[in-house]
């Protein structure tokens, strides 16, 4: 099949902070977009900027080459599929669904075995990573897994909305990577809140100190980003802490499930926990540098 390029009808499902900012990039490359979410709200902007609202799944789906979804979690994936006037219902054979969730991995590869089954779709996991920014730069790391060909005609879309693709597999294989991926901002968080208390507690200008890691070999987009707002207070979200506590239990789940000796993960993941239980679920997750502060005798 062709590569489907402007101005082809493609769709958008799921206008959280990030589905709504890559769907924005996806109507600026010139495809012609409509778009769908839960409360119509977060559609506004797109609408008054030519993208055509749909009222189900399914309707965003007739008639379109690419359908991109960006949900909080497996179930949400799952319903917007084949639940009720879902894509299922809509979506024609040759279609490349692509789903930018990040969710768990096998139940991934079964609504990818079960789309194209059931309606000859073939549906990408590519998780994605870059955080708000670059959804809204269009600078975001995609994480794929699934039917090579689809990936290469759908290629001009992920173009729209990301600027590193790999293709690493399998239906699956994308949300592994991704796993992979919330762990090591999740322990270098929580390493990163660590030395910033230590700083504090020392006497250091935790500013400064940021500045002199950022020399070396502790360098990283944590300490660089993430450093930088916890040490300002700056924690609007964001990605938020809630969803970053699912992510961690993703990771968790799939260390167990591949047999990993995984120490960093479970602390990791438990941190993420007790974030959200100290009440901060609806923080950004850099949120962690307070609670580490405020468990290490911290105020302010």
């Amino acid at each position: 099949m062709d590569t489907v390029s402007p101005p082809a009808r493609v769709a958008f499902l799921g206008l959280g902070v990030m589905g709504a900012a890559m769907a924005a990039n996806v109507a600026r490359a010139g495809f012609a977009l409509a778009v769908h979410n839960r409360s119509r709200a977060k559609a506004e902007a797109l609408e008054a900027a030519g993208a055509a609202w749909a009222a189900t799944p399914a309707e965003a789906a007739r008639g379109a080459a690419v359908v991109g979804l960006c949900l909080p979690d497996t179930p949400d994936v799952e319903a917007v599929l084949f639940g009720p006037e879902g894509v299922a219902e809509g979506v024609a054979p040759g279609t490349v669904v692509i789903d930018f969730s990040t969710i768990a991995a096998a139940p991934a590869a079964g609504f990818a075995r079960r789309l194209l089954e059931e309606r000859g779709a073939h549906l990408l996991d590519s998780p994605v990573s870059g955080g708000p920014g670059g959804a809204r730069d269009g600078t975001l790391t995609c994480m794929i897994g699934g039917d090579a060909g689809a990936f290469a005609r759908a290629r001009p879309f992920f173009e729209a909305v990301g600027k590193t693709f790999t293709h690493l597999g399998p239906p699956g294989a994308g949300q592994v990577c991704k796993s992979a991926n919330q762990l090591m901002v999740a322990a270098t968080m929580l390493a990163v809140s660590e030395a910033i208390a230590l700083g504090r507690k020392a006497g250091l200008d935790p500013m400064a100190m940021r500045q002199a890691l950022l020399g070396g070999s502790a360098k990283s987009f944590v300490m660089e980003n993430h450093a930088k707002r916890i040490i300002e207070g700056t924690l609007q979200p964001g990605f938020r802490a809630e969803l970053m506590r699912k992510d961690t239990r993703l990771s968790l789940a799939a260390m167990r499930d591949h047999g990993v000796f995984a120490p960093a993960t479970a602390l990791a993941a438990q941190m993420m926990e007790a974030l959200v239980n100290s009440g901060r679920g609806g923080m950004d997750s850099a949120s962690l540098g307070l609670l580490v502060a405020e468990l290490s005798g911290l105020e302010g």
